[in-house]
């Protein structure tokens, strides 16, 4: 575990991502819409995702705090398709808006045997937290071993204390969370308008 994250000052809402994930959807997103809608898709607006994966996870307006945790691979310095996407800008700032104030914080994980841990380890950090009333995940669920070990964690998790929310492009089955859509976060970051798809 990263000794930062040992001395983290937790608040009551935390956004756990799964950053280098997060990026190649973006990509995806951006190459098949500007395939379909003919116009040039610019990059996710990283504040804008921020404030829409926060709303979905149940916050509203109002003076909240709110932890974002970006998980990325040692090698990786930047997101590729988000503004702003360097991990050196990002780390260690903050923004507010109507939402609350957003602290955001990126952690590299080493590629060794056992990295793909990390992210379940942070999630059991964060969930284990008292102050931790609110808990959004966006982990990389496309990896059946990553799937199974996010869901045995959070099976430990008290609902009545904590209200989670997993993010992933599909609908999952049955689990001690609550489930959004990851893309239609995405899509709003990006620019792209329902009316647009109800056009094509």
């Amino acid at each position: 575990m990263n000794n930062n994250l040992q001395e983290v000052r937790w608040t009551e809402n935390v956004i756990l991502v799964d950053a280098d994930y997060i990026d190649r959807v973006a990509f995806n997103l951006i190459v098949n819409f500007e395939r379909m809608l003919g116009r040039r898709i610019p990059q996710a607006d990283i504040a804008r995702w921020i404030d829409c994966v926060a709303l979905d996870g149940g916050i509203r307006e109002g003076a909240h705090e709110t932890q974002v945790v970006l998980i990325h691979q040692k090698g990786k310095q930047r997101l590729d398709n988000f503004a702003p996407g360097s991990y050196a800008d990002l780390d260690g700032k903050a923004f507010k808006d109507h939402l609350g104030e957003f602290a955001i914080n990126a952690y590299p994980i080493e590629q060794i045997a056992g990295g793909e841990d990390f992210f379940t380890e942070v999630l059991a950090l964060v969930t284990a937290q008292k102050e931790v009333k609110r808990v959004m995940v966006i982990p990389n669920l496309e990896d059946e071993t990553i799937y199974n070990k996010v869901r045995e964690t959070l099976r430990r998790v008290d609902d009545e204390a904590k209200r989670v929310t997993l993010f992933a492009m599909q609908p999952l089955t049955g689990g001690n969370y609550r489930q959004e859509i990851l893309g239609y976060s995405l899509m709003a970051a990006l620019g792209i308008r329902s009316e647009e798809i109800r056009e094509w």
